[in-house]
């Protein structure tokens, strides 16, 4: 045997056998079980919760309490189209879009400990 022919000797007995008949859908059935379980656990509880988010935002109203993605916590002072008017500190008011709102405490929300949340009034500056 000389060093010429090693290669193909080489290239033969690594050469892949034919597949013997498989399933096709039994190749894909544990991604198709994956893609059903990250459905499920992930995709489905994340829509919902949009879901509810954009539905609280949408009826959110004068002196409900929000926070933002930023962390910003403020009182709602005025509701446009597509942004709302946080009113942050005494004669603070800063204006968000509605998709920065994460978080909205409506007005005498019922807590974890079964009281409720109270909303502190919006005081009008005086003029």
């Amino acid at each position: 045997m000389n060093m010429l022919s090693l290669p193909i000797i080489l290239a033969q007995e690594t050469a892949p056998a034919a597949p013997g008949g498989q399933n096709p859908i039994g190749a894909f059935l544990p991604m198709i079980l994956i893609f059903v379980i990250f459905y499920f656990v992930l995709i489905r509880p994340q829509r919902k919760k949009q879901k509810e988010l954009e539905a609280q935002v949408s009826t959110t109203k004068i002196g409900d309490k929000v926070i933002t993605a930023g962390g910003l916590h403020g009182l709602v002072a005025n509701v446009k189209e597509k942004t709302i008017v946080l009113k942050v500190a005494d004669n603070v008011k800063i204006e968000f879009e509605k998709s920065a709102i994460q978080t909205v405490i409506k007005k005498n929300t019922p807590t974890e400990d079964g009281g409720t949340a109270e909303v502190d009034a919006i005081e009008e500056p005086k003029k």
